[in-house]
């Protein structure tokens, strides 16, 4: 969501804050700003709508001086995106950039109210500038009033806070959002990711939950959420694995969907050796009596996926639920219950806040994360990397088949634990995963034929997408894939219920896609085209060349793929249903990487 930077430097800051912000523009945002202190000691801002870009001219001919500075990328909550409700915002000599939401600012702005406080903006975050400057007034040193605010805030917050006159302070805090400090030769930096951070320092500190820290160019005094001194590890990152570059194509997720081939396999080196799958959870699947699975997006349809492969292959009941749900109707847990959360980035908020209800109630909880030092993995008894490396265009790719092919991974070895595949139908199923690379090759293919269907497509209205079994995960993943970017409205259901109310919807100008490989519930999705058929509608039939033969007539596009085991077809047509959007939201010009109103890593609820 929101990105933050924070430099204490010994060059100008301004250059360095912004294309340490273009590294996070891939989280989604609708305005920008830096805030400097110059060697006068004098705080100054500059702030734009838009794009980075707009920001950039903007310093061109008003340009900031300073050394010490914080930037951010703001993703609107509270107040639309203005140019007064950008990011840094300004209460006398307090500047402050915030990711998150302060739950009770009206309350604090009524406070403030009282004392005659004037307010310029509709944001959360003016508050806690304009409190932390009124404890200033009270006579409280920088420090001192950042302390007194933060005991006053409820929410979630990662904050960094610059003063006037202060060209060698900078205090940063987190409270649900993720933060992390920098370490350089006598230069000190603040990110809410790593990866903003790179090009200056690999020494990162990662602050925990509810802690604060008081930064000058000789380091960091960081405290916990209980004001005493907490001494947090400095970890060095990689590097390589924070290049945010296109190699080539034309867009993040163009580079993101043509590198599936390559980290499935890295999946697969990763967790499977020879005929014996390489993970340990620190259990046996056979002491457990049910999984819950949690997640958002993209994520919850891999564990609607995975709850398939559980309950065919290893007899495990698995409950799968939407993380901004899960708490609020308080469910109860079984013995012998496992809780499994999913997160790309590890930050998700939802997710995070439903790992957290099931902390003690659960066995165990396993995380399944993209980003080893994340929150969510943290607080996992066991962090499960699907290593997709960074993924940097909003809609997610390459992490959703990661996820599902350590999902299938995972499933295989449950289906082992508990004794219902044996020694020899595991080392088949652990052959038919190794295919997966090769397949998803072949499957890139068909990139050309679908660019066709995708110009026609990109005329509709409406799409929807059908699938059945563990198809239908497919068919709402294709669904969300094709809104989020090319914002076509679009449904995805179960093949089966079309006639208990979607096929109210079929007629010649909304296309059905249909993900059906030849499996043992084919025919039955063919009944389910020719119901559409039969009422005008438009058919895309997304199946290999034998079931494609046979449905083929009457189809009004079909896209053609690979055969393959019925164990890694829900993570083959995921190709399909990836390039269906991106190609539809090419022939409609809409923002592939960044588009409207989303962000990458949700950091609030």
């Amino acid at each position: 969501m929101c990105g933050i930077v924070g430099v204490l430097g010994t060059h100008e800051v301004a250059p360095l804050l912004v294309e340490s912000l273009k590294r996070l523009e891939y989280r989604g945002y609708d305005s920008a700003g830096i805030a400097t202190i110059n060697d006068a000691g004098q705080l100054a801002r500059r702030r734009a709508v838009g794009k980075l870009v707009n920001l950039s001219d903007l310093l061109v001919h008003e340009p900031l001086q300073g050394k010490s500075g914080i930037g951010h990328t703001r993703w609107a909550t509270h107040g639309a995106p203005t140019t007064d409700n950008a990011h840094p915002h300004r209460a006398g000599g307090v500047s402050v950039v915030h990711n998150g939401i302060i739950e009770n600012f009206r309350e604090l702005r009524e406070d403030l109210a009282a004392e005659g406080v004037k307010f310029v903006t509709e944001t959360d975050t003016e508050t806690v500038a304009l409190l932390t400057q009124s404890l200033m007034d009270k006579g409280l040193s920088a420090k001192d009033a950042v302390e007194a605010t933060l005991t006053r805030l409820d929410g979630a917050f990662a904050l960094c806070f610059l003063f006037d006159g202060e060209h060698d302070l900078m205090i940063a805090a987190r409270k649900g959002s993720p933060l992390a400090i920098g370490h350089g030769d006598g230069e000190m930096y603040v990110g809410s990711d790593a990866i903003a951070l790179a090009p200056m320092t690999d020494m990162i500190t990662y602050l925990e939950e509810g802690d604060w820290a008081v930064l000058t160019r000789a380091g960091a005094e960081i405290f916990d959420k209980k004001n005493r001194r907490a001494n947090r590890p400095m970890k060095q990152v990689k590097l390589d694995a924070a290049r945010i570059e296109k190699d080539g194509h034309k867009h993040f997720m163009a580079k993101e969907i043509a590198q599936q081939p390559t980290v499935a396999g890295e999946v697969v080196n990763a967790y499977v050796r020879g005929n014996d799958i390489n993970m340990d959870l620190g259990f046996s699947f056979a002491d457990v009596d049910r999984l819950s699975i949690v997640a958002c997006g993209t994520a919850y349809y891999a564990g609607l996926t995975a709850k398939y492969w559980f309950e065919h292959y290893a007899r495990l009941p698995v409950d799968i639920d939407v993380a901004s749900e899960f708490r609020y109707r308080e469910a109860p847990f079984a013995p012998r219950t496992v809780g499994v959360f999913v997160s790309q980035s590890g930050e998700t908020a939802d997710t995070l806040a439903a790992l957290r209800y099931t902390a003690g109630k659960a066995d165990r909880i396993i995380s399944l994360i993209n980003m080893s030092e994340s929150s969510i993995a943290r607080e996992s008894d066991v962090a499960v990397e699907i290593h997709a490396g960074v993924e940097v265009s909003v809609a997610s790719t390459k992490a959703f088949t990661c996820q599902l092919t350590t999902f299938a991974i995972m499933a295989l070895k449950a289906a082992h634990d508990r004794g219902h595949l044996d020694d020899a139908g595991l080392a088949q199923k652990l052959d038919e995963l190794r295919q997966l690379p090769g397949l998803m090759s072949h499957a890139l293919a068909v990139d050309g034929t679908v660019e066709k269907v995708a110009r026609k497509l990109a005329l509709a209205r409406d799409v929807l997408f059908l699938g059945r079994g563990q198809m239908y995960p497919l068919a709402l993943e294709g669904a969300l894939k094709l809104k989020e970017i090319s914002y076509i409205h679009a449904e995805g259901y179960a093949s089966g219920e079309l006639k208990h109310g979607p096929i109210a919807l079929v007629d010649k100008e909304t296309p059905t896609v249909v993900m059906a490989p030849h499996d043992g519930l084919f025919d039955k999705t063919v009944s389910n085209m020719q119901e559409v058929m039969a009422r005008g509608g438009r058919v895309v039939l997304v199946s290999d060349a034998k079931a494609a033969d046979k449905a083929a007539e009457g189809v009004w596009q079909t896209i053609t793929m690979p055969d393959a085991p019925e164990l890694i077809q829900p993570i083959l047509y995921a190709v399909p249903a990836q390039l269906i959007a991106y190609h539809t939201a090419i022939a409609k010009g809409t923002d592939v990487d960044q588009p409207r109103n989303l962000a990458k890593s949700v950091t609030v609820e």
